[in-house]
């Protein structure tokens, strides 16, 4: 008696893939990526421009320093009002200079002289809206 070997038996084989996709599988997978690029744009675009507003902001801050620094070098008495145009690359910015005499009082409620408060503020556009940065500072001419 031959043995017969058994093709059509009972148990149903599982049938293995040969490596291949199905195209739904690729078109998810396409879609996933392109999402994750599209993010990482976004993300990118955000970084340049924190990066763009943090390189204008310390370039007000370097006016507003210089402009200090050049009050309080200068002898005499600061001018009452003055009004400069600057041109910083990111474009005009608008430097106000306003000087007062301080009106303090000492200890004993004396007035304090020779002494000016100084207030410098900064103007300019960003994206349409008005920005503004200011400081005060006090200087003091004896004998002015």
């Amino acid at each position: 008696m031959e043995k017969r070997s058994d093709t059509h038996s009972n148990t149903p084989k599982l049938q293995h893939s040969k490596g291949a996709f199905a195209l739904y599988e690729v078109l998810m997978g396409l879609a996933i990526f392109a999402l994750g690029v599209l993010a990482l744009g976004r993300a990118v675009e955000n970084c340049l421009n924190a990066s763009t507003l943090n390189a204008e902001e310390n370039r007000v801050r370097q006016i507003l320093s210089n402009r200090m620094a050049e009050v309080q070098a200068t002898p005499g008495f600061p001018d009452a009002a003055k009004e400069f145009n600057v041109d910083t690359g990111y474009g005009i910015v608008k430097l106000i200079q306003k000087s007062a005499p301080a009106e303090l009082k000492d200890d004993l409620g004396g007035q304090l002289a020779d002494l000016n408060r100084v207030t410098l503020t900064v103007k300019w556009k960003r994206g349409g809206a008005e920005q503004s940065q200011q400081i005060e500072f006090y200087v003091y001419r004896p004998g002015g």
